[in-house]
C-alpha cells in the first residue's frame, strides 16, 4: 500500500486503486476564470479557438501564456484541450487524407492485415508511421502539414523543445466498436502486474514523457465516435493499474464525455487520462484521424549501445553458466536486463506488429526465451538478425 504523506512513494498495488476517490477527482468542474485564453467550456473540455488566437503564437510573451495555461490544464487541471480551427486551410488536411488513402489501398493490395492494439484485425484501417510515409510521398504537403504553429505549441507546451513527433493514421468505419477505457505510452502499454513493478513516481513521471494528440480529418459528430474522455482522471496517482479494473472500466463508461470535432479541428490531452475511441454508429462517416504521439526529447537514452552484439556475445555464455548451475534464473534475468533491450518500442509497426498484446516481443524477452527454450547459438542470431529486419525502418 502507498503510503500518502508528502506526495506518492513505494509501489502502487491493488490497494492503491479506491474507486471512491477516483470518483471524487472527476467530479470536479473547470470553471471559465481558470482558462481565460479559452473561447469556452463543454463538458469540462476548455475549449479554444485558434483563430482568434493564432497572432498570440507569433508574440512570444502572448504565446507563453497561453502555453503556460495549456501546460496547467493538461497536468493539474481537466487534462485535455479541443483546438478549434488548429488548420484554418483545411485543403491541408484534404491534402493529407488523400495521400493516407492511397497508403491505405497500397498497404491492403500487399497484406492480408496487420495488428493493431485495440481492434480486431480489418475493423478498422490503420496507418502505422504515417509521419515517415506522408513525408516520403509528398513532402511538400508534409511540411504545410507539420508547419501548424499551434500543433507546435501545444508540443511545446508539454514537453518543451526537441521533442519527436510521430503518427498513426486511424479511420473507422460505420459500425466501428468502441475501445475499451484505457491510459497511453509508457505504462498504458503493460499489464497491471508490470505496471505494480514500477515505483509510485514513475507513474507520475511517465505522463510527462508522452502527448496524444489526434486531428480531424473530416467532420466528427457524436454519432462518428470521437474519442471518449474522463477529464481530471489524469490525476489519479494508481490509474495505470486501475483501467484494467471492471469497476473503474463500468464508471468510465457511466461518466465519459465526448466532443464534436469538425475537419482542420485537434485535441490534445495527457497519455493518463483515461479515454477510448468511441463507437461509430452513424451510416456514411469514415471518422479518419491522424494520431499524434509526441515523445519528449529526454525520452531517449544518452549513449548508442550495440545491444544486438552484446546479446549475441552474451547468450551462449549464460547458457554455459545455467546449465553448470552458476547462475540461478534470477540472476541470469540480471544479467539479461544490463545486456539486452528491455523496451520493444520503438519499433517498425508495419513490420513489427503488436500480435497477441499491445507489444511486440522485446529483445530481453526473445533472449530470455530462447535460454528457456535450449535455441542454440545459430537459432538465437538468427532470431536477433530477423529482429533487427523486422525493427528497421
Amino acid at each position: 500500500m502507498v503510503h500518502r504523506t508528502f506526495g506518492y512513494i513505494g509501489y502502487f498495488d491493488r490497494e492503491s486503486c479506491d474507486l471512491d476517490e477516483f470518483k471524487v477527482l472527476t467530479s470536479q468542474q473547470l470553471q471559465p476564470a481558470d482558462v481565460p485564453h479559452a473561447a469556452g467550456i463543454e463538458k469540462n473540455v476548455p475549449i479554444y479557438d485558434m483563430t482568434a488566437l493564432r497572432s498570440a503564437l507569433d508574440d512570444p510573451e502572448k504565446q507563453q501564456s497561453l502555453m503556460s495555461e495549456w501546460a496547467w490544464v493538461l497536468r493539474q487541471s481537466a487534462g485535455v484541450i479541443a483546438l478549434k480551427r488548429a488548420y484554418a486551410d483545411t485543403s491541408l488536411i484534404d491534402r493529407a487524407s488523400d495521400v493516407f488513402n492511397a497508403i491505405i489501398a497500397d498497404e491492403k493490395s500487399q497484406t492480408a492485415g496487420k495488428g493493431d492494439h485495440f481492434a480486431t484485425s480489418g475493423a478498422n484501417d490503420r496507418v502505422w508511421n504515417s509521419l515517415q510515409k506522408q513525408c516520403l510521398r509528398d513532402p511538400e504537403g508534409f511540411a504545410l502539414y507539420f508547419g501548424n504553429l499551434s500543433i507546435a505549441a501545444a508540443c511545446e507546451a508539454w514537453l518543451g523543445p526537441n521533442y519527436q513527433m510521430t503518427a498513426q493514421v486511424n479511420q473507422v468505419r460505420p459500425g466501428g466498436k468502441a475501445q475499451k477505457a484505457h491510459r497511453d505510452y509508457h505504462l498504458g502499454f503493460q499489464s497491471a502486474d508490470q505496471s505494480a513493478r514500477y515505483p509510485a513516481h514513475a507513474h507520475e513521471v511517465t505522463a510527462t514523457l508522452t502527448l496524444q494528440g489526434a486531428v480531424a480529418h473530416c467532420d466528427m459528430p457524436l454519432e462518428s465516435g470521437p474519442t471518449k474522455l474522463l477529464p481530471f482522471s489524469q490525476l489519479y496517482p494508481s490509474g495505470y493499474l486501475a483501467f484494467h479494473r471492471e469497476d473503474h472500466s463500468d464508471y468510465f463508461e457511466a461518466n465519459h464525455v465526448q466532443v464534436a470535432l469538425e475537419k482542420g479541428d485537434a485535441v490534445f490531452f495527457n497519455p493518463a487520462l483515461f479515454h477510448a475511441a468511441g463507437e461509430n454508429r452513424s451510416s456514411d462517416i469514415n471518422r479518419m484521424v491522424n494520431l499524434l504521439q509526441v515523445s519528449s526529447a529526454f525520452g531517449r537514452a544518452m549513449e548508442a549501445v550495440d545491444r544486438r552484439t552484446m546479446s549475441a556475445a552474451l547468450f551462449p555464455e549464460l547458457v554455459a553458466l545455467k546449465q553448470g548451475g552458476r547462475l540461478s534464473a534470477s540472476e541470469c534475468d540480471a544479467a539479461i536486463a544490463a545486456c539486452a533491450e528491455g523496451y520493444s518500442f520503438p519499433t517498425n509497426l508495419d513490420t513489427d506488429p503488436p500480435i497477441g498484446g499491445n507489444a511486440p516481443e522485446s529483445q530481453a524477452d526473445m533472449l530470455r526465451r530462447a535460454l528457456e527454450e535450449g535455441w542454440t547459438n545459430a537459432q538465437f542470431r538468427d532470431a536477433l538478425s530477423d529482429m533487427a529486419h523486422r525493427q528497421a525502418a
